[in-house]
């Protein structure tokens, strides 16, 4: 009786809606750091760092110009200077600078011995075929010196990383042009039910053109994950079942979408965990994304994601993302910015909270883009990102500062 009372309970737990920060907690606390692999440095953009990184050089690793100009003592900028070399950079000055001489220097060359500064060409004038004189009156100095931006030894990148261009420069600079990084995880996406038809299909009377999937496999891919796409499972319990069996058998992470409501063949849920998922929860506290099922067992993750397109961009976004990079070891901030709300804006129920849609003003405000709900795919083609109305708040004002995350 004890035994099956708590399995009640536990049943019970699970149908209730949870906020979204639990839930946020609930998928980020289930993941588990994939191994690492070595990559090429051409290959490195957009993955995750599995090593800290330390430079085998000063940088600069010498003093050099920081301009094209002349190098001499400072002592002697206001006499007649004598050219007595000319140094380009990757050449080691043969001659030492004396007083009233100068070395012709090119940008990024080594600093000769005996020279304190360099004076830019631009404020230098010839006097004759081997003699300048500087034309201003301040004190000059146009040098980078050995290690002012790195010392040998020092860690230059850290472990967990997402490596973006400027970040190639740096392995580059420092020799590491083998990294090591996050294995990817194996993503695979399944469409639910029989209104659908692929996009280069013709819709027939009931059907509706499959948008959720390539949605998916897009975002998927500018998160820097490769997607393998399952196909359409028709609306019976054995075609959904064959293919997230198969899919969770070849791939870390699965996203399903339709199927997890309360219609008769919403039937998503109840296969996952035939195919041995353990669901931690079903449904969210958020607007658009309600009918959101998570679930995990054994090192694999399982999204059953809204049918509605915008709700499934928005659940992918505020869920699924951060779990992808978690798993490759990266905690993943999204970029916000406060922005100036530029109209008046209200909604009825606040028992959930709300996902936005915005598009930034001529003004530089932000407003909501012509938004009919979770359906209204085409809506999200006009965004540049949205905010977040807390549970129990029906209105912004014009003129309230919000946060805006981009999209």
């Amino acid at each position: 009786m004890r035994i099956c009372l708590a399995l009640v309970i536990l049943h019970s737990n699970i149908q209730e809606m949870i906020h979204f920060e639990e839930a946020f907690k609930v998928v980020l606390n289930q993941a588990k750091q994939n191994a690492s692999e070595k990559t090429n440095l051409t290959r490195a953009y957009g993955r995750i760092l599995a090593q800290d990184v330390f430079s085998d050089v000063d940088m600069p690793p010498f003093n050099k110009s920081a301009v094209d100009g002349y190098s001499c003592r400072r002592q002697d900028i206001l006499n007649e200077l004598e050219v007595i070399e000319t140094v380009a950079a990757g050449y080691v000055p043969k001659k030492t600078v004396y007083e009233n001489q100068c070395i012709k220097i090119m940008t990024g060359a080594m600093l000769p011995d005996g020279a304190d500064c360099v004076l830019m060409v631009e404020h230098t004038e010839k006097t004759n075929e081997n003699h300048i004189r500087f034309l201003k009156n301040d004190t000059p100095n146009n040098i980078c010196y050995k290690a002012e931006d790195v010392n040998k030894g020092s860690k230059v990148l850290s472990k967990g990383l997402l490596v973006k261009p400027e970040h190639i420069a740096v392995l580059a600079s420092v020799g590491c042009f083998e990294p090591k990084v996050s294995l990817k995880p194996k993503v695979a996406v399944i469409t639910t039910g029989d209104e659908l038809v692929e996009p280069h299909e013709i819709p027939g009377i009931s059907q509706i053109r499959n948008s959720n999937a390539w949605q998916l496999m897009a975002q998927l891919e500018k998160t820097g994950v490769a997607a393998h796409y399952s196909g359409i499972a028709k609306d019976s319990k054995e075609d959904t079942f064959r293919k997230v069996n198969e899919a969770l058998q070849n791939n870390d992470i699965l996203l399903i979408t339709g199927g997890v409501s309360m219609g008769d063949f919403d039937m998503v849920p109840e296969m996952m965990e035939k195919a041995g998922i353990d669901i931690l929860f079903r449904t969210i506290a958020v607007q658009p994304g309600k009918p959101t099922v998570f679930g995990f067992k054994n090192n694999k993750y399982c999204f059953g994601l809204p049918g509605n397109p915008v709700a499934t961009f928005m659940i992918f976004e505020l869920l699924v993302k951060p779990l992808i990079y978690k798993i490759m070891g990266h905690d993943f901030i999204p970029q916000t910015i406060p922005m100036k709300f530029g109209t008046e804006y209200s909604r009825r129920a606040s028992d959930r909270m709300s996902v936005l849609p915005v598009q930034i003003q001529p003004d530089g405000t932000i407003a909501p883009v012509d938004y009919h709900g979770s359906a209204h795919i085409h809506a999200l083609a006009f965004a540049q990102g949205f905010v977040f109305i807390p549970i129990g708040q029906t209105k912004l004002k014009k003129g309230d500062i919000i946060n805006v995350r981009l999209i």
